[in-house]
């Protein structure tokens, strides 16, 4: 997010422009084609991969669920972070200079702003809603069905991020007294106050990074409690059924089995009478075998189920601390020492590391869901069949 002024190494704005190329002198013409290409790049990926995510819920209906929803709500802030706040910050960066007027300034800040601090809040309302999936699975199908919630928590998380700063970049001005600035300057005029900075940094940083770490811990401590009771258990189904009556299950048997030989019965009616007989002579011991191996595996699979959460959960806090991070800190000690400290460059690097976050979010998520990916597969055929 765009949240400070440029220093140079005197404290000052940095406004001066290159009147022959009205690009700013700071890049030559080659660490501009390096910036151009990276963030071109990185803008098609967002742009591209977030549109998928929103095709995908039109085409496949079943993608319809309370916590693919917040994968919806996700995207959608990730798309206008593609779309329209990094689009107007590199034409920013490389002029050096605002020429869309202080009206378009006031909106894109807001948008900036508010967009990004929304894509960190729907990740911790992702975390949490996967963190009832694992650990509390009674109240998560429970709560499935309250879609008049879903929209509640989705429309919450956009008006929270709007009034983390949406209200200080309107009225800062008018309640504090109005800031000398440059018509070719878009900053927003809270930008030199750490204050504030420190305030809003708690929030929009601090909090969620604690939470989805307590719910990725959460998920991980349930996980290994439960491999831990499941090796307790000294031995498979069909050996642990064997110890407990002492002997084998009954075998039934009928003339008809014991006379397949003489008869010489062909190979597939013998399995039409084996299958028949397996149906409707189970004795109580083969039908609690049966019970026993099913609920075996319907545990297994949960386990692994759940594993896959907890990796992908501990992948997601990894990269959302690498994103956010590095531009929290610095903006804490630049506002705090007036850009004596930090050079102006790595203020623009960790802007654009924040808006590689929204790229990376449609492939973290969606596409290394199974659902979502055979949606996307569908949305490919119908394409090809198109074109």
């Amino acid at each position: 997010m765009t949240r400070l002024l440029v220093y140079n190494e005197s404290g000052l704005v940095v406004l001066n422009l290159n009147e022959t190329s009205g690009l700013d002198p700071r890049f030559s013409e080659g660490v501009r084609s390096v910036i151009m290409l990276y963030i071109s790049l990185l803008m098609m990926v967002t742009i591209f991969g977030n549109i998928l995510v929103m095709v995908a819920f039109i085409v496949d209906k079943s993608l319809r669920t309370q916590s693919n929803f917040f994968l919806l709500n996700l995207a959608i802030c990730d798309f206008f972070i593609g779309a329209f706040n990094a689009p107007l910050y590199v034409l920013y960066l490389l002029t050096g200079k605002w020429m869309l007027g202080k009206d378009i300034c006031k909106l894109w800040l807001i948008t900036d702003y508010s967009m990004s601090t929304a894509s960190a809040f729907n990740i911790v309302l992702i975390s949490y809603d996967r963190f009832l999936c694992v650990t509390k699975a009674l109240l998560y199908r429970s709560v499935q069905k309250r879609h008049g919630q879903t929209a509640l928590k989705m429309a919450s998380i956009w008006v929270v991020s709007f009034l983390l700063y949406g209200p200080a970049i309107l009225f800062w001005e008018a309640i504090f007294g109005k800031k000398e600035m440059a018509e070719s300057e878009c900053t927003p005029a809270f930008s030199d106050t750490w204050s504030f900075f420190l305030g809003t940094s708690i929030f929009d940083f601090i909090l969620p990074l604690i939470s989805i770490s307590h719910f990725n811990l959460s998920i991980y401590w349930s996980i290994t409690k439960r491999s831990k009771k499941k090796r307790q258990q000294s031995a498979p189904p069909s050996s642990a059924l064997r110890e407990n009556h002492g002997k084998p299950p009954y075998i039934i048997a009928t003339t008809l089995v014991l006379s397949t030989d003489r008869m010489k019965i062909s190979v597939p009616l013998r399995k039409k009478v084996k299958k028949s007989l397996s149906q409707c002579f189970q004795t109580k011991d083969t039908l609690q075998m049966d019970n026993v191996s099913n609920t075996y595996n319907i545990h297994v699979l949960q386990l692994s189920r759940d594993k896959k959460v907890a990796k992908s959960l501990t992948i997601l806090v990894c990269i959302f601390a690498m994103c956010w991070a590095p531009i929290t800190f610095l903006i804490s000690v630049r506002t705090a020492c007036r850009g004596y400290c930090i050079p102006s460059y790595w203020y623009d690097i960790t802007v654009w590391i924040l808006y590689t976050n929204s790229a990376i979010n449609p492939i973290l998520y969606p596409l290394c869901h199974k659902r979502f990916r055979k949606a996307f597969s569908i949305i490919f055929r119908l394409k090809k069949q198109n074109s």
